[in-house]
């Protein structure tokens, strides 16, 4: 009996580091399979909302529920796949005066810290890099899901939002006002490595 105990308490004091390992997880962003978006959302000259979207990004993810705090994120966005729906416009926003893409190639975030707000929100502070800017942000966060899909990968899925505006990145263009502030949504769906 004796035999049992100590062999059983020596497996526990083994195991227990490798089920801390366990429950933290890297995810890579699933872009690919179009389960993945950045949009945005800017008022125009404050009669309408003008929205659109970043087509070509990569990223990943590393999130423990147990300790969210220790939780890491690195985006990867080219600017110059920015879609309004509007080629004039699109080639206006890759120029000089806004995202300068000739000069600026890729636009970086860098989680520096997550907390949670309370039972369904979460806030991930980060650096955001962008036309040649880097400036913290923070965005406002919740699980949408997890679990395993048909194909045997495990999923983890969250939307967020920011507000960041445009000349806090050296974007000082004759924008009115209202139309400086650009709200981003993202909405993010990893696939566990």
């Amino acid at each position: 009996m004796a035999k049992r105990v100590w062999a059983l308490s020596l497996m526990l004091v083994l195991t227990l580091p490798l089920a801390n390992v366990a429950r933290a997880a890297d995810y890579v962003i699933d872009r690919e399979g179009g389960h993945a978006s950045i949009e945005f959302r800017v008022s125009h000259l404050g009669y309408s909302w003008l929205t659109g979207r970043f087509n070509q990004f990569d990223g990943w993810f590393r999130y423990d529920a147990e300790a969210p705090e220790q939780a890491r994120v690195e985006v990867e966005i080219d600017p110059a796949s920015i879609d309004s729906n509007h080629a004039e416009r699109d080639k206006h926003l890759r120029g000089k005066n806004f995202l300068h893409v000739q000069r600026y190639r890729v636009a970086r975030f860098v989680g520096t810290g997550l907390r949670v707000l309370d039972k369904d929100r979460l806030l991930l502070s980060g650096k955001l890099t962008l036309h040649g800017y880097t400036r913290p942000i923070d965005i406002q966060l919740r699980e949408i899901g997890q679990g395993w899909d048909s194909q045997g990968n495990y999923r983890l899925g969250f939307s967020g939002s920011a507000l960041i505006n445009t000349s806090d990145f050296g974007m000082k263009s004759v924008l009115r006002k209202e139309s400086r502030q650009v709200e981003l949504i993202l909405e993010i769906e990893g696939i566990r490595q």
